[in-house]
């Protein structure tokens, strides 16, 4: 089932098509990418669904039927601008922003103290926002994200002033409230994390969406035929007894054992590719490697832009 649907939506500001017939179809309990590089319209699209603005034309489709006004209750938005008070003391603001999400004091409370102890931040309660880090005052707004147990959560860079450690434990959080049935929309400059959590991609350009799918399934579409192989012995074996079909792009020392990149062309096979060193090197692993989405998402804008022009 498709839990968020985005369906042709257009918007413009002034003279600027922010979104240009843009879908989306997030399944329900997935964690979805929304990708694509600055003023490509992701801030735009998510506005749109958190009722910030509205499209000029297309429709947003939430849990089966056309998104509501009250279904800003069922979403929980951490935004890239962050937006606590200042001046007001953590445990306060905390509470103040779960009661207007519709939770009793009772309820409230309860739900921030396991919260506040699980990201060790309890002695921050009576501390005003402004004398926290970066870092820590993220973490409270994660809090209040998640605190009502949204239907949908949407994190645009989530991890933005996060240190390694911090981010892991974001993740961490991130992949539980998954499991606990939310769906989840992930907008992010960071390609490696887009392969830790999401299992869908929709990358938007200058607008429009050039690239959508399965991480997985994109990742094998985009495939360039370069095999990893592991071996021991000769290395000059390599170079001389594969045929023109091969290309040896790389070879690799560690630790005296030899790692070659060998791309494969004219539909060659691995079957080819071994049978003329088998006798030659001791084999001692074989790969396919496939592009990062990092590779992908460069290659994908650029011939975007490219076609364009």
């Amino acid at each position: 089932m498709m839990f968020l649907e985005a369906k042709q939506v257009v918007k413009k500001y002034a003279n600027h098509l922010a979104l240009n017939e843009v879908n989306l179809q997030v399944p329900e309990n997935s964690i979805y990418g929304l990708l694509g590089p600055n003023g490509a319209g992701k801030t735009t699209l998510i506005r749109i669904i958190n009722q910030i603005t509205g499209p000029d034309s297309g429709e947003i489709i939430f849990n089966g039927r056309p998104l509501q006004t009250d279904d800003v209750h069922r979403i929980g938005y951490l935004p890239e601008e962050r937006g606590l008070y200042k001046k007001m003391k953590v445990g306060e603001q905390a509470l103040y922003l779960a009661r207007m999400k519709g939770l009793s004091r009772n309820d409230a409370l309860k739900k921030l103290k396991y919260w506040f102890e699980k990201f060790e931040i309890q002695p921050w309660w009576d501390k005003k926002v402004e004398e926290l880090s970066k870092g820590m005052q993220q973490k409270i707004q994660f809090v209040v994200t998640v605190l009502h147990e949204p239907q949908l959560l949407i994190f645009d860079e989530p991890f933005s002033g996060f240190d390694p450690i911090n981010a892991n434990l974001l993740k961490q959080e991130i992949l539980k409230l998954k499991e606990n049935g939310a769906t989840i929309l992930f907008s992010t400059h960071n390609m490696g994390s887009v392969e830790e959590l999401c299992d869908h991609i929709t990358l938007i350009n200058k607008s429009k969406t050039i690239l959508t799918g399965q991480i997985d399934q994109i990742r094998h579409n985009y495939k360039d035929n370069l095999i990893k192989l592991d071996f021991a012995g000769d290395q000059s074996a390599i170079n001389t007894k594969l045929g023109e079909d091969f290309e040896v792009q790389n070879i690799e020392n560690v630790n005296g054992h030899h790692t070659a990149y060998v791309k494969m062309m004219n539909e060659a096979s691995i079957n080819q590719m071994i049978s003329p060193i088998i006798n030659e090197v001791q084999i001692l692993g074989l790969q396919e490697v496939l592009p990062t989405m990092n590779d992908i998402f460069i290659k994908v804008v650029e011939q975007s832009n490219q076609t364009k022009k």
